[in-house]
């Protein structure tokens, strides 16, 4: 029992976070459309706010991957999939849940679609594909 209520606790630190990065999206946004709206003063400071410009856009799109996917591990706690690896279909272990609760992936399987620098979905595509197929050992380089 006790992994079940740790995951319904889940439940509740998801549900602030994502409340959290909607208003925190939302402001980000709001603040764009008002700096865009005032006229710079000169060069240096047309510059300091493409500069902050930039840095809220990179910021709102952590964010906003973030929010999906917490919205994705709410979804996997819906239909009674959260805490299962969607790779493998093993439990993910509580440390790692308690770390970042909107794991979809245990560690193992984590490192190795970060190994092959793909995505989930890309990862199960290509592990599916390689079933059916003979794969060489060997990789040509072009060096020239």
């Amino acid at each position: 029992m006790a992994r079940k209520d740790a995951l319904l606790n889940h439940h509740v630190i998801l549900i602030r976070r994502r409340d959290a990065l909607r208003s925190a999206l939302a402001g980000d946004l709001s603040l764009l459309k008002e700096l865009r709206s005032e006229s710079p003063g000169d060069v240096i400071d047309a510059a300091l706010d493409s500069t902050q410009d930039e840095i809220s856009s990179q910021l709102a799109e952590v964010e906003s991957r973030e929010l999906a996917s917490i919205e994705n591990a709410l979804q996997q706690m819906q239909i009674g999939r959260y805490g299962v690896c969607e790779i493998c279909n093993s439990k993910i272990p509580m440390a790692r849940l308690n770390a970042l609760p909107y794991a979809t992936m245990c560690i193992a399987c984590q490192r190795d679609v970060e190994r092959m620098g793909l995505g989930s979905a890309q990862f199960l595509k290509d592990s599916e594909d390689s079933d059916n197929q003979t794969v060489s050992g060997e990789m040509e380089l072009d060096l020239s």
